[in-house]
């Protein structure tokens, strides 16, 4: 498409939404006319311009070069969560009062500057679960944000509005975030594929923090060959300084000419009430990837996490009340009561407590060092069933979701999420558990290897 053309295609698309699902999953759209600006800023793809200002050159034959890397999301429209900055537009993080608390920004997020020089263009912002403090997807000010496919079901969270809107075909990427399963729960429900980084990077430090030591910056597509795309073009590939030791990577050249090496966890091994059909269509999609984990590597893994979901609530929690300190207080009203008063209960966990659960984490990040000293990945199941209906968005809900979450938030570790279908046409996913977000398990997966 023409940049006119791809501009006016994405409003054509969100004014086609019905009115529940945009109003509850967009929070801001850019005027057409400005989209399209954006989008042809670069060029033709071929002819774009790089960051540094040079133009690229055609080949010797005349015919124009293929795209750099610095050009492969030139035209792409994309969706920031609004959780990130853009200049001149309010960052409302779900909520009813941060743009009055805040003022409005006048610079844009780091990733979202990334991705304009990589020639993709900023259709608009996604609302999320207010301050980003949820799994399910609902929010009290905007709207409970459905699934675009099972509208009596929502779409999970807190990403709900990112992932929502890649689902129902607006545009092929947006942007997230994931503390505690944020874009790995609503990839797998809304049969999406997510990646997720790791905590203080780049992409995430200017973000409107939930919890600092814990989140972190991510995206979705809607197939394999986006994701690939985007992730090669915003995740860095090292290069080998030294002799490696330990699972191969990306900076050892001759990991392309051997399959990497990881196992799974049955769903039925992780002491979770699983749906049926999401147990099967789980191990079955893991067990074309790799072996069942042996009950040593496995009893080791689950043994590191039995206080996870404690020290995961007690930390990010404890870390919610720091950034909301002054807050809270002035504009109590403005908050959802649930969550200002877990933000409130954040700052009353007595010193051991925060000690046992600094040392969990410890533990979590021991254990996986231990894996992957001898493996290259871990497939866990990312939900225990498929997207919910309001009613069933219960504590012990969000319980069973965090037991399969947390290890790798507690790890600080990166996860490629990958889609897996269910004969009632819902979905789930598997977690793709990795040592570096550069891991050439990536490419190995998304290019084929399920």
């Amino acid at each position: 498409m023409s940049a006119a053309e791809a501009a006016h295609t994405v409003h054509a698309r969100i004014a086609a939404l019905p009115e529940k699902l945009r109003a509850a999953a967009l929070a801001w759209l850019r005027p057409e006319r400005e989209l399209a600006e954006e989008l042809e800023m670069f060029g033709p793809v071929g002819g774009a311009l790089r960051p540094d200002g040079i133009a690229a050159t055609p080949t010797e034959s005349g015919r124009k070069a293929p795209p750099t890397i610095e050009q492969t999301l030139h035209g792409v429209p994309y969706l920031l969560k609004d959780l990130f900055d853009l200049a001149g537009v309010p960052t409302k993080a779900g909520s009813a009062f941060l743009d009055r608390a805040r003022g409005t920004p006048t610079r844009d997020s780091v990733i979202a500057l990334r991705l304009r020089e990589l020639g993709a263009a900023c259709a608009g912002k996604t609302h999320l679960v207010e301050f980003a403090a949820g799994l399910f997807g609902d929010n009290s000010h905007y709207g409970d944000c459905p699934h675009p496919h099972f509208p009596d079901r929502l779409s999970g969270g807190s990403s709900s509005g990112s992932a929502a809107l890649v689902a129902a075909g607006v545009v092929p990427l947006a942007v997230g975030t994931d503390t505690g399963g944020s874009v790995r729960v609503p990839a797998a429900f809304c049969g999406l594929y997510g990646f997720r980084l790791s905590p203080r990077d780049d992409f995430i430090r200017d973000a409107m923090p939930l919890a600092p030591s814990l989140d972190t910056a991510g995206w979705f597509t809607a197939n394999a060959a986006d994701m690939l795309t985007t992730w090669e073009a915003l995740v860095p590939r090292r290069v080998a300084a030294s002799r490696r030791t330990g699972p191969a990577t990306s900076a050892d050249p001759t990991f392309n000419t051997k399959e990497p090496r990881g196992c799974f966890l049955p769903a039925k091994s992780l002491g979770l009430s699983f749906d049926p059909d999401t147990a099967a269509a789980c191990d079955r999609a893991a067990a074309g990837l790799a072996k069942p984990a042996d009950a040593a590597t496995a009893g080791a893994l689950k043994s590191a996490w039995a206080d996870a979901i404690e020290a995961y609530t007690v930390t990010a929690l404890s870390e919610a009340h720091a950034v909301h300190r002054d807050w809270l207080a002035p504009y109590h009203e403005h908050y959802e009561a649930s969550i200002w008063q877990r933000f409130s209960d954040g700052g009353r966990y007595p010193a051991e407590q925060l000690a046992k659960a600094a040392a969990t984490f410890e533990t979590v990040r021991a254990a996986f060092r231990q894996f992957f000293a001898s493996y290259d990945y871990l497939v866990l199941p990312a939900t225990p069933f498929p997207a919910l209906r309001k009613a069933d968005c219960t504590p012990e809900a969000r319980k069973a979701l965090l037991t399969l979450t947390t290890p790798a938030s507690l790890g600080g570790l990166p996860v490629l999420s990958i889609p897996v279908s269910l004969p009632s046409g819902l979905t789930t996913g598997l977690q793709i558990v990795l040592p570096a977000a550069d891991s050439p398990v990536v490419p190995w997966i998304c290019s084929g290897g399920l």
